[in-house]
């Protein structure tokens, strides 16, 4: 029987090989969304990701008769740890060939580090913070993946389970066509709760329009998450972080605002372009194709992404979506749009399934993170 020798990143070209391992073991696979390169290093950059001042990463490769076969990073968040007591080891950017000694002994090294850091469990996959990907694909292998979350092979669960592991939060990707979204729906109703509460809706045509707004955006979105399970709120350090990292991803006329009386932000929806057809071509690069290819994505890709909707806690529940909706739909119709999707959203969160019912969605993936306690 072969030995698994995991070692741990300590430079640059370590790091990279880090990075570059799922190009091998998705190779050929027709759903996988390639990272760019690039930008997957400088996440991993202590000097250029602000989530380092308050969290620690270590991050291992595992070769067998000295060919890499798998990765792991071991993550902890310390402002979950110590200032919400959420003792938890968190792992992500997991991938293994099907071979269970491979994933056990990754999966080992993550417990070997809560242990010794006197955590009391266990969980992945999971990024830094909220706004990382999450979760391993338990169904919908043959559904074409996106920029914002992890693509697996099928065999990935049964490594999870074999390791002892439990399920502990599973989450949803659904999509409907955007003729699902008819306005009877909310047109009329946007008009009345717009009147009742003095709300108004803001539109932006460029990203200068757009930026004095985006750090209310994520001010709004850490109070609007706040009562999730497992969430972590976004430093100021990281609003800049994330505005250079997705500012170029992002089209100004797929983000709208609600503002109250007072111009104060009441709710806001991001929309993105679908990337995954580009991303696939650029493999992995941005020149010296790569950045035309998203650019073309950018402009005329048919299929959007709904990356993230929030609403000020005490305007929930009283329909200001309604508002969102009937703007994002006047633009999907500009611009042509055929498809929308849904990032993965939590089993449980019964209020975000209900914004989306009228449309019809169908259910395309299911995944799970999984837990272990020390």
């Amino acid at each position: 029987m072969s030995m698994i020798n995991v070692v741990e990143v300590k430079n640059s070209k370590d790091l990279k090989t880090f990075v570059k391992f799922p190009f091998k073991l998705y190779k050929g696979n027709k759903y996988w969304i390639p990272p760019i390169i690039k930008e997957e290093l400088e996440t991993f950059n202590q000097d250029l990701n602000p989530v380092f001042e308050h969290a620690k990463a270590r991050f291992f490769l595992a070769y067998k008769n000295k060919e890499l076969v798998g990765r792991i990073a071991a993550i902890v968040n310390w402002t979950e740890v110590k200032q919400q007591n959420v003792l938890k080891m968190r792992f992500g950017w997991f991938d293994f060939i099907d071979d269970l000694s491979v994933s056990e002994a990754l999966l080992k090294k993550v417990y070997e580090i809560g242990t010794s850091l006197n955590l009391k469990y266990m969980e992945g996959p999971v990024g830094f913070s909220n706004l990382d990907k999450v979760g391993v694909l338990v169904s919908g292998f043959d559904v074409l993946g996106t920029m914002i979350t992890w693509y697996n092979h099928a065999y990935y669960q049964k490594h999870y389970e074999s390791y002892g592991m439990t399920k502990e939060k599973g989450y949803l990707e659904s999509h409907f066509p955007a003729v699902n979204a008819d306005p009877k729906f909310f047109v009329r109703h946007s008009k009345v709760i717009a009147e009742r509460f003095e709300l108004k809706t803001k539109n932006f045509t460029s990203s200068k329009e757009l930026m004095p707004y985006v750090d209310k955006m994520f001010d709004l979105f850490n109070e609007s998450y706040a009562k999730l399970s497992s969430f972590v709120p976004i430093s100021d350090r990281q609003k800049d972080y994330f505005k250079k990292k997705y500012l170029n991803f992002l089209s100004p006329e797929y983000i709208k605002f609600v503002v109250n009386k007072s111009d104060q932000l009441i709710a806001f929806a991001i929309v993105m372009p679908s990337f995954s057809k580009a991303l696939q071509k650029a493999k992995g690069k941005i020149f010296p194709f790569g950045f035309y290819h998203l650019l073309q994505a950018k402009k005329y890709s048919k299929d959007v992404t709904f990356y993230l909707i929030g609403i000020r806690p005490d305007y929930q529940n009283k329909g200001v979506t309604t508002l969102l909706f009937t703007d994002m739909k006047k633009t999907f119709d500009i611009k042509g749009v055929q498809n929308c999707h849904r990032t993965p959203e939590l089993e449980d969160n019964h209020a975000v399934h209900r914004l989306w019912e009228n449309f019809d969605p169908k259910i395309v993936k299911r995944r799970n993170t999984y837990r272990k306690d020390f």
